[in-house]
């Protein structure tokens, strides 16, 4: 009981310590933008630095850092296809949900009670409590991420097209990092540094921009109105609270165990995507509402994701 005790407790500081982290980054964001250093003006600009060169590094860089073993293939399959799946539930669940109302401001709720921020904090969330066997996991539902917020996350956001465009499909950052990167893990090519190290120095860039960025966005928004937006807690009740739960009772009728389901858990729990704000801006929808959902759900997942973590490492640990 006193160890159980101790997990959880272990967990809140954990979590806690990395949501607070970004935060901090994002604090620096809302600074920068009141001194007029880097304001909402100059971040969209930023925004397609995000998506089309930063983001694809991240996908390449993790396939450059993996080295190839059987073993290594099959996690990557069994990870990439609970992060599918993981998407797929999410855009089940939400179908009920987000139906009345606006629609530009609905598919901002919907991404963000789909797409979670499997990158920016359960990875590092993921290490303190799992090592680097956990931390492999998430990396495949970080690539399930990209490729399915860069396919699905355009087509649900760009409500503006006329009509879909197949290409979409294919031609966007999260694919083509994907095949850029794949080969390389496949054939276990061995780089020389003078490429690897401008990948890595990139794929270092994804946290700061994505929270300096988002700091920008929070700083120009309506705080006080978020009491009147139910929906937000909806989004926060769909992301943090059911969605894992459903998961929870799929992975254990695949009989998944140990750090595997642990480390999917965490990716599963996760608070809403800061590409919630990042979609926002390229598609013109209200990058205000965007930001308070995501500093909702975010501020919650403070006290869900340390329950979550507890209870899936004491029940199915």
């Amino acid at each position: 009981m006193f160890e159980d005790s101790s997990l959880f407790l272990s967990n809140v500081m954990i979590a806690a310590k990395q949501v607070g982290i970004l935060y901090i980054l994002a604090l620096i964001g809302v600074v920068a933008d009141k001194a007029k250093i880097f304001t909402e003006k100059t971040a969209k600009k930023c925004t397609d630095l995000l998506f089309y060169i930063i983001t694809p590094g991240v996908i390449i860089n993790s396939f450059f850092t993996t080295e190839f073993s059987k073993e290594s293939a099959t996690n990557l399959l069994i990870s990439v296809g609970c992060g599918f799946l993981i998407h797929f539930v999410g855009i089940a669940i939400t179908l009920p949900f987000f139906r009345k109302g606006d629609l530009n401001e609905n598919v901002i709720y919907k991404y963000g009670s789909i797409y979670g921020n499997v990158g920016y904090l359960t990875l590092p969330l993921t290490n303190a409590v799992l090592g680097s066997e956990g931390v492999f996991y998430c990396a495949g539902v970080v690539m399930a991420f990209n490729v399915m917020s860069f396919t699905h996350g355009i087509v649900l956001m760009d409500t503006e097209s006329k009509k879909f465009e197949v290409k979409k499909l294919f031609l966007n950052p999260g694919v083509i990092g994907v095949v850029i990167g794949l080969p390389f893990y496949l054939f276990n090519i061995d780089l020389p540094e003078i490429i690897t190290a401008p990948v890595a120095y990139i794929d270092s860039m994804q946290t700061p921009v994505a929270m300096l960025i988002f700091g920008t966005y929070l700083a120009n928004s309506d705080l006080k109105s978020i009491f009147k937006k139910k929906k937000i807690f909806l989004t926060a009740l769909i992301k943090l609270i059911l969605l894992p739960a459903v998961m929870f009772v799929i992975y254990k009728l695949f009989g998944l165990t140990g750090t595997l389901i642990c480390a999917l858990m965490i990716s599963s729990c996760a608070p809403s995507a800061n590409n919630t704000v990042m979609f926002s801006a390229k598609y013109n929808k209200d990058t205000g509402l965007a930001s308070q959902t995501v500093s909702v759900v975010s501020f919650l997942s403070i006290i869900t994701m340390p329950l979550i973590i507890a209870f899936v490492s004491t029940f199915a640990g």
